[in-house]
């Protein structure tokens, strides 16, 4: 099974890209944040008439979640439990079957947190604590579990071309790196790093100052395994070609391979 997470910046408005991409990379689920729409708007029917399934969660304008798979998603829940009262798209969550049993997938969009002397870093922070408790819940049921997406989260120095740049920002500030590494220390296997130790890997290159150009990156796009499927992990890669396509989404796909 490959599984592919995307933060695709306005899903209308990088259609062909995501089109194109689901084309090349064949995955069998992709996971996409940001989708800047309602469900009424997404662009469904060029999808699935391109062969496949489409599950999203949407909001006007911002955020936004969605995955779209070969087979039909069950078991689908929307939004993180924790807060009633919290109305921002960012989470949805399925089962696909694999093999003689299911993957339990989510599809992930992690409040940025900016600027950190705002509300916005302690939403941040809290999110972090109810996404902490839902995947402990998760994990209980002893299944594959891929939680995918945009995590907004700069795990390490080494995963940012220029660390000293980001030491003010809250995806790199210490209690969000030390809530990250509580959410994988329940249990999960980060997978990129559970396959390769080099630096200069990267998910995200902002629109200013030629950061693609110069290869000014940061990595924040995660995808976290459960020991269920970290057991099946064959491969992970990154589409960092992809960034190069004409008024292309400053995030790029990263794909796992599950056996």
């Amino acid at each position: 099974m490959r599984i592919a997470t995307w933060n695709v910046n306005s899903v209308r408005q990088r259609l062909p890209h995501l089109l194109a991409f689901l084309k090349e990379a064949e995955p069998d689920a992709l996971c996409l944040q940001e989708l800047k729409c309602v469900d009424g708007d997404f662009p469904r029917a060029e999808i699935e008439e391109a062969g496949w399934q489409v599950t999203s969660h949407g909001q006007k304008a911002f955020n936004g979640v969605a995955i779209l798979s070969r087979s039909r998603l069950e078991d689908v829940r929307r939004g993180l439990p924790g807060d009633d009262g919290d109305e921002q798209a960012r989470y949805l969550e399925g089962v696909l079957p694999h093999g003689d049993g299911v993957v339990r997938l989510a599809s992930i969009y992690l409040p940025n947190g900016n600027p950190p002397n705002t509300e916005k870093y302690p939403y941040k922070l809290a999110w972090m604590e109810r996404l902490t408790t839902h995947a402990r819940n998760l994990l209980a049921h002893e299944e594959p579990l891929v939680l995918a997406g945009d995590y907004n989260v700069i795990p390490e120095p080494r995963d940012a071309r220029d660390p000293a740049a980001w030491i003010g920002d809250a995806l790199f500030l210490p209690p969000t790196r030390t809530a990250f590494r509580k959410l994988v220390n329940l249990g999960f296997t980060e997978a990129l790093r559970a396959t390769s130790d080099a630096p200069g890997l990267y998910t995200f290159w902002d629109y200013q100052a030629g950061a693609w150009q110069r290869n000014n990156g940061i990595r924040i796009d995660h995808l976290l395994l459960s020991p269920q499927a970290s057991d099946r992990l064959a491969g992970v890669s990154i589409a960092k070609h992809v960034r190069g396509w004409e008024k292309a989404s400053d995030h790029v796909p990263v794909l796992i391979e599950l056996h």
